[in-house]
C-alpha cells in the first residue's frame, strides 16, 4: 500500500514480483487494476517438478503410524543413494507440540497463555513459544503422579530424529528458531547444506522461498495441514502459496525435481490445487468464498484489539466500545464482537476483539479517529490494525 501510494507520487513504475500473488493481488488483476506479467518458465527452463499427494490416513490404515509415509522414506532413499540432497518442511519448531497424561487427561500448558506447552528435545524442557516461558519435561503428571506422561505432535526435532532413524549415516540440518538463534547461525548453515556437507535440510518456513540449491532433487513436506486449520480467512491461502513456494525448491538445476506432500486432508481445494499447479482454479474458489463471507477484497477491516489483566473489566470495556460504535455506525459498516480473540490469553493478558467491515476505508478511517480521542480506563490496553494479515 506505501509502496503504491509512493509510486503515485512520484508517477514512477510499481512492480510487485511473487511465485504466489496475494488473493487482493489477484483481484486487482481482474479489475484491472494491476497488469499481470507471467514468468512461464523457470530461470535455467528446467521443467517443475512432479508432485504427488500422499493421503496420510491410508498411511495409518496400512499400520504405518510414524510422521513419513512408506513414499517418502522410498523416494529419500533413491535420492540420497544417487548422492542428492532433500529438504523436509513442516512450519513447527520443536519435538512435540503438546504433552499430556494418558491417565487423568491433564495438558499441560503455559500459565502465562492459554498455549499448550511445547516439549523440545535437546533441552528437555517444556517451551511457550509465545512468551517463552520454560520448565523441565517432568517424569510424572503434575495432576495425578501417574507416569503415563506422552508426547504428542510433530515439530522439527522428531523430523530430525525420523531421518536419523531412517538413514542413521546420513548428515542433516535443522533450521528454525531454535537452531538459529546466535548470530550469522542462519547463514553458516545455508552456506555448509549448499556445499554439500549436508545431505537432508529440515526447516520451518525461513527455507520455503528464496533459496537456490542445485542438488536439491527432492522436496518433502511433512504436514500440509499446520496453516490450513488456523482460525483465520487467509488459511487457505498461507497453505497454497507454502506449499507452492517450498515445492519451489526442487529441481532447480540438473536434476528433475520431485515433491511429496503429506496430508490428512487431501481434498481440500488449497492442497489440491497447489499439488498441480493451478493457481487460477484456487484463486477463483478461494474469491467465492471471500465473497459469500464478506472478507477481503470485498471489504476492508479494522480489528480493534482489547487487552488486560483482568477479564471482568476487558469484558465491561469491550462492551462499552461496541455501544459506542453502534452510537455512531454508518450505513455500510459491520460490527462484529466483541468475542475473545482465537489466542485470548497471551503473556497474562486476557484479549478481545471487535472486527469492523466496511466497503470503503473512510469509514473505517473515522472510526480510527473516534477512538483516539476515546478515554480508556488505564488497566486496558487498546490498539486496532487496518486491514489485518491475520486475525489471531
Amino acid at each position: 500500500t506505501v509502496a503504491r501510494f509512493r509510486a503515485e507520487q512520484n508517477e514512477a513504475l510499481l512492480i510487485m514480483g511473487s511465485a504466489t500473488p496475494s488473493v487482493e493481488s489477484y483481484y486487482n488483476v481482474a479489475q484491472k487494476s494491476y497488469m499481470l506479467v507471467k514468468l512461464i518458465k523457470r530461470a535455467k527452463g528446467n521443467p517443475m517438478p512432479h508432485i504427488e499427494l500422499i493421503d496420510m490416513r491410508e498411511e495409518l490404515k496400512a499400520g504405518n503410524q510414524r510422521i513419513f509415509s512408506q513414499k517418502l522414506v522410498d523416494a529419500m532413499r533413491q535420492e540420497l543413494e544417487a548422492k542428492r540432497q532433500v529438504i523436509l518442511f513442516l512450519n513447527r519448531r520443536g519435538h512435540s507440540t503438546f504433552v499430556i497424561c494418558r491417565e487423568c487427561g491433564f495438558s499441560l500448558k503455559c500459565s502465562h497463555c492459554d498455549i499448550s506447552l511445547t516439549y523440545h528435545y535437546k533441552s528437555k524442557s517444556l517451551r511457550c513459544h509465545y512468551c517463552g516461558y520454560q520448565m523441565p519435561a517432568p517424569d510424572l503428571c503434575p495432576n495425578c503422579g501417574s507416569e503415563k506422561i506422552r508426547y504428542f505432535g510433530t515439530g522439527t526435532e522428531k523430523v530430525e530424529q525420523e531421518v536419523k532413524y531412517f538413514f542413521p549415516e546420513v548428515k542433516t540440518l535443522r533450521i528454525d528458531a531454535d537452531s538459529t538463534a546466535r548470530k550469522g547461525a542462519l547463514e553458516n548453515m545455508l552456506f555448509s547444506f549448499r556445499e554439500g556437507k549436508a545431505q537432508v535440510l529440515i526447516g520451518t518456513q525461513s527455507i520455503a522461498k528464496g533459496l537456490d540449491f542445485p542438488r536439491v532433487s527432492l522436496v518433502g513436506i511433512i504436514s500440509a495441514d499446520t496453516a490450513l486449520n488456523m482460525p483465520d480467512f487467509r488459511a487457505a491461502e498461507r497453505t497454497f502459496q507454502l506449499i507452492t513456494q517450498v515445492a519451489g525448491r526442487a529441481g532447480r538445476d540438473k536434476f528433475l525435481g520431485k515433491v511429496i506432500i503429506q496430508t490428512y486432508c487431501p481434498e481440500s481445494f488449497a492442497i489440491k490445487y497447489a499439488s498441480l499447479g493451478r493457481i487460477g482454479d484456487f484463486y477463483r474458489e478461494e474469491i467465492n468464498n471471500r465473497l459469500r463471507a464478506y472478507y477481503p477484497p470485498f471489504c476492508h477491516m479494522l480489528n480493534i484489539t482489547l487487552q488486560s489483566t483482568d477479564l471482568n473489566l476487558i469484558k465491561q470495556e469491550s462492551i462499552k466500545i461496541k455501544e459506542l460504535l453502534e452510537q455512531n455506525r454508518t450505513s455500510g459498516l459491520q460490527i462484529l464482537g466483541p468475542v475473545p480473540a482465537p489466542r485470548p490469553f497471551i503473556r497474562d493478558n486476557y484479549r478481545f476483539h471487535i472486527l469492523l467491515k466496511a466497503e470503503n476505508t473512510n469509514t473505517l478511517i473515522e472510526i480510527e479517529s473516534l477512538l483516539k480521542k476515546q478515554r480508556i480506563n488505564r488497566k486496558i490496553k487498546l490498539s486496532w490494525d487496518m486491514d489485518p494479515q491475520d486475525l489471531l
